[in-house]
């Protein structure tokens, strides 16, 4: 008996709850047709919509006879409803906490109803009004205007959170800055942002010696990206080359390329996974350790393949990180003789561990643990030593996350080691500062920080490597709309730390970017290089002008 009781009582609940759920459905019905009725324009005035009047323009001849005035909210003598302070309902004003697992706050626009169509136009003033107050302008004319943190175009960085310290092109977008995005090119679920840049470039100084030997060049650079537009999950493709065409020595001609894939599979809300497959092949630069300094130059091939597991807790985030890459480098020839570069190609896998922890959505702290191993298959033909080695990388920073409008990317403080296997090679250790971040000073002006710290790789007779620093900071202002301005000034140095290997590069350059439209944009650039070594042999200045256009979609 007492078991049927109960039956029917659970019965009579659900009757109950489905009944009272019936009842309240036209009430929330009503709701939303009411929110729906009424559409400001930019000029903050109420219109009417469809036809139908606003509630300011109904009277007492509008409502049914027998139906009490609506009193209004904001009527000083209504009495508030009470609300119990255990009801975990936001009051009114308040907006709800973020709970684990939750999109970032705002959420996203309400979608778009049947029967209402938004053609992207701006209302028209309304006959008596001051048409200087009412915003006409389509939306295309408003966004370069708008805060370039916002931007229109989700679908340019999908997947950058690899290695925040390499690469985030959010970073890099917050500094530029620049009045137009692209709009891409739509393919099914995908976008295609096809590119290309030309240029007429001059150099006072090709081979970057003592002996300075001018010359001029034309640079072709196309590129194209296809991107995915999933809700969930993401896919990257890109594919970038650069060659350049000397009146004169046409040994410094560039055939450059890069190949990548990148994509994302999304676990959970708060898990996913990462990866990265890429090909690079460029010509090696004549300041490079171990370059050739005449003859030909030689192709530095890197092939990589990365993938990070990154998972948030609360606040607390964590990522996993593996890489390997092959570095190899072609033979070069002078003068008829074939120099092989066999010995210096190399394997590196990398393992890293990063926890950080989030204060608030722009400020967070983190850690970072590295380790690698660098094989060599050959002894360098110099000494006849192998240059296989172990590292440790330990990092701690600040991060200020990849969507603020004021302050992005990360600054970082550590110490670093890298020691060879082979005991007559000297181990590399030291502090080392890596940045990669951006400040919005003003709606005008911004500033990037880099940082780079970490060990190169050398064939140098008895040298096991050098440590390498780089420091930069670049500034952009907008002189008007369409016209930017830059400057920047860089400074990068390699030290053995036993005295053979120390030398110091001082760059400094200048920019102006016109953009004529959303799809072409006027260049030019120069740059002043002071380079520094051991001894005078190497020394060299050099100037290079660059005057370009580039078209994009």
């Amino acid at each position: 008996m007492a078991r049927r009781q109960i039956v029917w009582f659970f019965v009579g609940f659900a009757v109950a709850t489905l009944y009272g759920a019936a009842l309240s459905t036209p009430s929330a019905h009503a709701q939303e047709a009411t929110r729906g009725s009424r559409v400001t324009n930019p000029g903050g005035q109420t219109l009417p919509s469809r036809g139908r009047p606003s509630p300011a323009e109904l009277d007492d001849g509008n409502a049914a006879p027998g139906i009490p005035e609506v009193i209004p909210e904001d009527d000083p003598s209504r009495i508030p409803e009470e609300q119990d302070g255990l009801d975990p309902t936001p009051a009114t004003g308040q907006r709800p906490v973020v709970q684990d697992g939750d999109p970032n706050y705002p959420p996203e626009p309400a979608q778009a109803r049947d029967g209402i169509v938004d053609v992207g136009e701006p209302q028209a003033p309304t006959d008596g009004t001051d048409p200087s107050v009412v915003d006409t302008r389509t939306l295309d004319e408003v966004e370069p205007f708008t805060d370039p943190a916002v931007g229109a175009d989700p679908f340019l960085f999908q997947i950058d959170d690899l290695d925040p310290l390499q690469e985030n092109r959010r970073i890099d977008r917050l500094f530029r800055g620049e009045p137009y995005d692209p709009l891409g090119i739509k393919i099914g679920s995908f976008y295609l942002f096809p590119e290309v840049e030309t240029s007429g470039n001059y150099y006072s100084n090709v081979f970057r010696s003592p002996a300075a030997r001018s010359d001029t060049a034309v640079d072709v650079r196309p590129s194209a990206r296809l991107v995915s537009n999933w809700s969930a999950h993401a896919l990257e493709l890109r594919a970038t080359s650069d060659f350049s065409f000397y009146n004169e020595f046409d040994s410094e001609n560039d055939k450059a390329y890069n190949l990548e894939a990148r994509g994302r599979l999304d676990i959970t809300k708060r898990t996913n996974i990462e990866t990265l497959v890429s090909r690079d092949q460029v010509q090696e630069s004549r300041s490079a350790l171990d370059a050739s300094t005449v003859g030909s130059r030689a192709n530095a091939i890197t092939d990589r393949a990365e993938a990070s597991f990154n998972h948030r807790f609360n606040r607390l985030a964590v990522q996993f990180r593996g890489s390997v890459a092959d570095f190899s480098f072609g033979d070069v020839q002078n003068a008829g003789i074939v120099s092989s570069n066999a010995d210096r190609g190399y394997i590196v896998y990398e393992e890293t561990a990063r926890a950080s922890w989030e204060f608030k959505p722009a400020l967070l702290a983190f850690a970072e643990i590295a380790v690698n191993q660098r094989n060599y298959d050959l002894a360098a033909a110099s000494d006849l030593i192998n240059r296989t080695s172990t590292g440790e990388r330990y990092r701690a920073g600040i991060a200020f996350g990849n969507t603020g409008k004021k302050l992005r990317g990360e600054v970082s403080l550590g110490y670093g080691v890298q020691t060879p296997d082979d005991g007559r090679l000297k181990s590399h250790d030291g502090l080392i500062v890596d940045a990669n971040a951006t400040w919005r000073v003003t709606d005008l002006t911004s500033l990037l920080f880099t940082a780079r710290s970490d060990v190169s790789e050398t064939t140098t007779t008895n040298v096991g490597g050098a440590f390498y620093r780089f420091l930069a900071v670049e500034a952009r202002h907008s002189l008007r709309r369409q016209l930017i301005a830059s400057a920047g000034v860089s400074y990068a140095a390699q030290d053995s730390q036993d005295g053979v290997i120390d030398e110091a590069e001082l760059r400094a350059t200048l920019g102006l970017e016109y953009h004529l439209n959303r799809e072409a944009m006027l260049f030019s650039r120069y740059a002043h290089t002071n380079f520094d070594a051991v001894g005078t042999a190497s020394d060299y200045q050099s100037d290079e002008v660059k005057v370009g256009m580039r078209i994009r979609r």
